[in-house]
Parts: C-alpha cells; sequence; structure tokens
C-alpha cells in the first residue's frame, strides 16, 4: 500500500432512543473486511463507493434502525514492489548569524526509497522535507525532518536527521607576489608594486589550511599587449574553496616589459 484508505466509517442511523442508546452503550460493531483480490481489476488506484458497505452494516444493525448515510469513500493506492533511490531536499529559509555561515547541508540517510506506482515513480525526482525556517544561527543545526508526502507514494524511511555545521568567519591577509606568464625569452614583466595584499574571510576550520600559494596572479603577455594602458587590473587565478569577499590592495597596478639583452660570444 503506498496510500492507505481511512480507518473508519462514519455512519447515521435514526431509530427511537432506547435503541440508540444501546449502540453506544452495548453494542460492539464487527470490523468491515475487504478481500484485496476483489479489487485488483480495478488498477492501482482503487476506489470503493460507501454505499458498496450497506449490507454488511445493515447486518449488524437492529432491523427497526433506518441507515440515513455512510461515510466516506474508501480509496487506496497500491504497487507491486516498484521503487526506486532518490535524493532527500531541503525546503525553506535558513540564514547564519553575522559573521557565521553554513559549511555543509548532511542528511541522514542521504536518500531514501520511493515506493509507488510506475506512473507516479516517473514524476518523483526528489523527497522534499517539510518547510524550516531558521534564521540567525550561530551553531550547528541537527533536527528531524518529515518528508512531504506524495499521494500514491511512499517513502523509506519518511523521516531523516538533518544536520546544518556552522562556522565562523575570520579574516586573514597575505601578501602575493605577481607573475609574468607566456613571455617570450627575451621580454620580462616588472609591476610597481611588485607584490599586492590579498584580504579575505574564511571559516575558522579551515583559517590555518589557506597560505598564500593558494592565491595566484597569472599575468599573461598576450594580455598586456593588447591592454593598451600602462596600468592593469589583477584578477586572481582562483580563489580557494571556503574563501570569500577577497578585497586586493592596490588592485590595480602599473606595468613595464623589458627587453632582455641577449648575449653572445
Amino acid at each position: 500500500m503506498t496510500a492507505e484508505p481511512v480507518s473508519e466509517l462514519h455512519i447515521v442511523v435514526k431509530d427511537k432512543g432506547t435503541t440508540l442508546l444501546n449502540y453506544f452503550l452495548g453494542q460492539s460493531f464487527y470490523p468491515i473486511s475487504l478481500n484485496f483480490t476483489d479489487y485488483e481489476n480495478r488498477g492501482n488506484h482503487v476506489i470503493i463507493h460507501a454505499a458498496e458497505f450497506e449490507k454488511k452494516i445493515l447486518a449488524q444493525l437492529n432491523i427497526s434502525t433506518k441507515l440515513i448515510s455512510i461515510k466516506p469513500d474508501i480509496d487506496y493506492i497500491y504497487c507491486m514492489g516498484g521503487s526506486k533511490k532518490i535524493p532527500v531536499r531541503l525546503r525553506g529559509r535558513i540564514n547564519a548569524g553575522r559573521q557565521y555561515y553554513f559549511t555543509d547541508t548532511i542528511f541522514s540517510p542521504d536518500s531514501v526509497l520511493v515506493f509507488a506506482p510506475q506512473s507516479i515513480l516517473n514524476s518523483i525526482k526528489y523527497a522534499n522535507t517539510q518547510i524550516l525556517l531558521l534564521d540567525g544561527v550561530t551553531d550547528t543545526v541537527h533536527q528531524r525532518m518529515q518528508l512531504v508526502a506524495v499521494k500514491g507514494a511512499r517513502f523509506v524511511p519518511n523521516i531523516v536527521n538533518l544536520a546544518l555545521p556552522v562556522d565562523i568567519y575570520t579574516e586573514k591577509t597575505f601578501e602575493v607576489p605577481l607573475r609574468g606568464i607566456n613571455f617570450p625569452p627575451n621580454k620580462s614583466l616588472r609591476t610597481f608594486p611588485s607584490k599586492v595584499k590579498v584580504s579575505f574571510q574564511v571559516g575558522l576550520s579551515r583559517f590555518k589550511s589557506i597560505s598564500s600559494d593558494d592565491f595566484v596572479f597569472d599575468i599573461q603577455y598576450e594580455e598586456l599587449m593588447k591592454n593598451g594602458s600602462e596600468k592593469y587590473k589583477l584578477k586572481l587565478k582562483s580563489i580557494p574553496l571556503g574563501v570569500n569577499y577577497v578585497r586586493i590592495v592596490p588592485d590595480q597596478v602599473d606595468f613595464l616589459i623589458e627587453s632582455i639583452p641577449a648575449y653572445g660570444y
């Protein structure tokens, strides 16, 4: 079963007060049993109208009792073992506190099995969590998250554990040399200044692992030749993972392309 039927029928009856009181105080009703094989020819989504239970209910009532209504209709969805594994996806809005940030989103498990008829199974790409709203978070979050139900589908498990690790930003500054690449053998680059300061924010957990060697300025000879100015706007070749709010001082430099004299014998 990927969508369970209701567990109770609600009936309205009419009779003498003493008879009705007996139903409340003394009489127990037997469960109405459904034989699964009787409804197999109705497809994966079975709907059984409440009126189909009238005879089984009347058999348990006093002959003088009039049956007014039966609610609700019964419906259920089932599959014959069709399933697939899908990732869990967080829904909501989460904001870290000032100078803090989330380093990861960790689900345990990070994927679940979904069982459903093939037509429903094909349309399900993710198992979405209930909406989570957090603001100003300054410490790691641990939360049990219910997955959003999809009619006709069953998630196993339907509850996952969520961890949102939090780290705090700290400031760091390096002096990084500038270098020219792809220069001809008889040419060299001089910049003024020859080094610049690179300031950035990084999580405290990664503070010691970041070095000046992680920041590289590659100044291409071809780019300088097309520059049309004696000043060059600096660009980092790459930024290390986890580094944010990078500032370069100065962010542009004067440069000179010098010719290297050839010495012969």
